[in-house]
């Protein structure tokens, strides 16, 4: 049985649901055309790290990061969502430097020194993009007084309004997400800056996916957008519309590692 798997944006459970959906809807029409054996739900016991170079991976999305550091060329670029959300433009996301509400610092140059929250270093939107904006603010490699893994960006925001981290960069669809159905969570925080932007999470298919595979599920991507009986799944997910992007796309994200890394940027190893 080939695995699909969207385990990305998927908290609190009305996004999960509406990923149910979106995927209900792509299973038929992939069968419909033609395709063999699409699965019937949406795996959602796998890692989601571990689905993204699984042996019979139909659909998936992953972080940037990840993509342009060790995936390209182990799976296929499918297609990259676009959201309508504060802080997107089109295909390309950012994230929001956050702080206690209560602090008082004013600028990104104020954090020097501070305990910065990050929830894996090798996530784009919670280390790379932090890095890309205080790696010119470095002193011999180091900004940061220390940092603190949290395994997720809610983990981090956590760290943030409780005093175990004075700040950490949320990707502006996760913030969205949390304004819209968990606001008490982001209450005691504000956003103080924003991070350079990127393109955004792509969907991937497995390596051995032929081009008609991936032209299919293109297709069946663009007549999600399009349906209306899925307007309410779209509203709840942000989901307005896919880019198909390249992988030369894609590599803005590993140039801003590169470049921080030149600098001699050492407060985290990814």
């Amino acid at each position: 049985m080939r695995l699909a798997s969207l385990a990305m944006y998927v908290t609190p459970q009305p996004l999960a649901d509406a990923k149910a959906e979106l995927w209900s809807f792509l299973r038929h029409y992939l069968g419909q055309a033609g395709l063999s054996d699409p699965p019937e739900n949406l795996d959602a016991t796998i890692p989601y790290d571990e689905a993204w170079l699984h042996q019979d991976l139909l659909f998936s999305q992953t972080c940037g990061y990840p993509y342009v550091k060790r995936l390209r060329g182990r799976v296929r670029l499918v297609a990259t969502p676009v959201y309508a959300h504060p802080g997107c433009d089109g295909p390309m996301m950012r994230s929001f430097i956050v702080v206690r509400r209560a602090s008082t610092f004013v600028s990104v140059q104020d954090l020097r020194g501070a305990t910065a929250a990050i929830n894996s270093p090798d996530s784009n939107s919670g280390a790379n993009l932090l890095r890309a904006a205080v790696a010119p603010l470095a002193r011999n490699g180091r900004f940061f007084g220390g940092t603190v893994e949290t395994g997720s960006h809610g983990g981090s925001i956590d760290a943030v309004s409780s005093g175990q981290a004075e700040c950490a960069a949320i990707d502006c669809i996760t913030f969205a997400n949390l304004l819209r159905f968990t606001p008490a969570r982001v209450a005691g925080i504000r956003v103080l800056a924003e991070t350079p932007a990127t393109p955004g999470l792509p969907f991937i298919t497995g390596a051995k996916g032929s081009d008609a595979d991936v032209a299919l599920l293109r297709e069946a991507l663009v007549a999600a957008i399009a349906e209306p009986s899925l307007s309410g799944a779209r509203d709840t997910l942000g989901l307005v519309d896919v880019a198909m992007l390249t992988d030369a796309d894609y590599e803005p994200i590993l140039s801003l590692a590169r470049s921080a890394l030149d600098t001699g940027y050492r407060d985290w190893v990814d």
